[in-house]
């Protein structure tokens, strides 16, 4: 699977970027039609320390899952964006398995 990470007016580091890959690619282990990822950062203009949005965009046989949530930082709205998708992914697979 290609994980494609897209940061927007800002340059990741290293650390977060193996940490996104790692996170993604344990989708994997849920769907297994899985072709890749689009992976999007972005730092939100708001006052709040809650400023730091993560996109991401699985590409599946069929359809896409979108997942898109915002955190005080990219690790925690990985994490969060990546539980999103696990039961998206799982509604995707029992209905794929329900249709055969």
């Amino acid at each position: 699977m290609t994980i494609n990470i897209t940061s927007v007016h800002f340059k990741t580091d290293q650390k977060l970027e193996e940490f996104i890959n790692e996170k993604v690619e344990k989708l994997n282990k849920v769907h297994d039609g899985i072709i890749g990822s689009d992976v999007t950062l972005k730092l939100e203009n708001t006052d709040t320390p809650e400023n730091k949005t993560v996109d991401i965009r699985m590409k599946i046989r069929g359809n896409d899952a979108i997942a898109s949530k915002t955190a005080k930082s990219f690790e925690e709205a990985t994490d969060m964006a990546v539980d999103a998708l696990k039961r998206q992914l799982a509604k995707v697979k029992d209905k794929e398995q329900t249709k055969r």
